[in-house]
């Protein structure tokens, strides 16, 4: 924090910058505030769909709808970029999964500095992919931190934190909703209190880090336990989804569940195909996948699939190579 106090329940002036759908519900609540949002940066409009046309970031069309200017610079180093935010003359810069970093130049600029709003309990999970990560490691809660920036990768004295539980249900689609709306109240909370918050450093020998996702990732092995299976499906929806092969086609897995029964068959073969679920043999225990998605297909439900395909993942057949 800098040695400025800001006023208790100022109208602070704010620079946004973001650019998914989690930063757009942090947004759409500070618009909402007496708070004053001076300009949106969001990441330049990236092609999408099967024509590759160009598309606005989910933050970008929010600053569009409420009149804001939406700047996209490529970087923030430039000469100019960095003039244009000086005269904003913003109290404070809000970032939330931007995906530019912000040059140490930036982050003096605004009066109080810049938070960050990060989708983990710090220091564990810093990094990329912080929801993903923490499923698949089969962590039981999560949350937000609001953190005040530094030159380093989420290295920055923390603000305010919120928990929420991981439920053996979540997916990374499910928590990822949870914590973007725990972080839209985590930063108006943290806003309106500025000048009473404690910034504590994060204690270094807790430190992981969420690396980025590989779609190499995604490739089941089999002779994992079931509920390592489990968790990588979570976490793996709805990106790259965990997948596996079955006769040399890909078959990907959009939902599952751990059995606690033990069996004898070999390890990724199927040994029961009903519609409530296709039961599959694993390392260590069972898994019903209850969801899946044959190559050239949309997704679909384990009874659905039977009907259309009942001897593709008959009893017996092997998954994976």
């Amino acid at each position: 924090m800098s040695s400025q106090h800001a006023p208790h329940n100022p109208s602070l002036r704010i620079i946004f910058a973001g650019t998914p759908d989690f930063a757009a519900e942090a947004l759409a609540a500070l618009i909402d505030t007496s708070h004053e949002v001076l300009a949106v940066y969001t990441q330049p409009d990236r092609p999408a769909g099967r024509g590759r046309k160009l598309k606005p970031s989910p933050v970008k069309q929010l600053a569009l709808k409420h009149q804001l200017p939406a700047l996209q610079p490529a970087s923030l180093k430039t000469a100019e970029t960095i003039e244009q935010l000086h005269a904003f003359d913003a109290d404070v810069m809000v970032v939330a999964a931007y995906g530019l970093l912000l040059p140490p130049e930036v982050l003096q600029i605004p009066r109080y500095g810049c938070l960050n709003i990060h989708a983990s309990l710090l220091p564990r999970w810093r990094g990329a992919a912080p929801i993903q990560r923490a499923i698949l490691a089969g962590d039981t809660q999560s949350g937000i931190t609001i953190m005040q920036m530094d030159a380093g990768l989420d290295t920055g004295a923390m603000l305010l934190k919120k928990s929420c539980l991981i439920t053996q249900e979540d997916t990374s689609a499910s928590l990822h909703d949870r914590l973007a709306v725990l972080g839209a109240q985590a930063i108006v909370e943290a806003l309106n209190q500025l000048s009473d918050l404690k910034a504590l450093p994060q204690d270094e020998s807790q430190v992981t880090y969420a690396s980025k996702l590989s779609k190499s990732e995604a490739l089941i092995d089999w002779h994992r336990s079931a509920e390592d299976l489990d968790r990588q499906v979570r976490a793996f929806n709805p990106w790259p989804v965990a997948q596996t092969t079955v006769n040399g086609q890909t078959l990907r897995i959009w939902a599952a569940q751990p059995l606690t029964e033990q069996t004898e068959g070999a390890t990724g073969t199927v040994i029961r195909s009903e519609k409530q679920g296709i039961d599959v043999a694993c390392g260590n225990g069972v898994l019903r996948i209850s969801r899946l998605q044959p190559a050239g297909s949309k997704p679909m439900d384990a009874a659905a699939f039977l009907n259309g395909r009942p001897d593709m993942l008959a009893p017996g057949t092997q998954l994976g190579d």
